[in-house]
């Protein structure tokens, strides 16, 4: 059995707990950090799950939410198990019998 798993990405929660409801509100503030993101960037990091994240921009993140990597990332179990695409532990097929019949019989 396969474990599928998810990510949770709870940056938006955790502004939003500190009065921050514009996503340009933490352009200023990865800067001061030496993190250069665009606003549409920050925009992207903000309401979407990243794919990658630099560690320079997870450690500013948790410097100016004050919060801790396991705050901003959670770990989910999408589904308990998920079986092998690959046939393990499938019945084998049962056999048929077939009958052949030729033209005119």
């Amino acid at each position: 059995m396969i474990k599928k798993m998810g990510i949770g990405w709870n940056l938006r929660k955790l502004m939003a707990a500190r009065d921050m409801f514009q996503t340009t509100d933490l352009v200023p503030l990865l800067a001061e950090r030496g993190v250069h993101l665009s606003r549409e960037q920050v925009f992207r990091l903000v309401t979407q799950l990243p794919q990658r994240l630099s560690m320079d921009t997870l450690a500013a993140l948790c410097d100016i939410l004050q919060c801790t990597p396991n705050d901003l990332i959670e770990v989910q179990a999408v589904n308990a198990q998920v079986s092998k695409a690959v046939g393990d532990d499938l019945p084998a097929p049962q056999a048929r019998r077939t009958t052949i019949r030729r033209p005119g019989q």
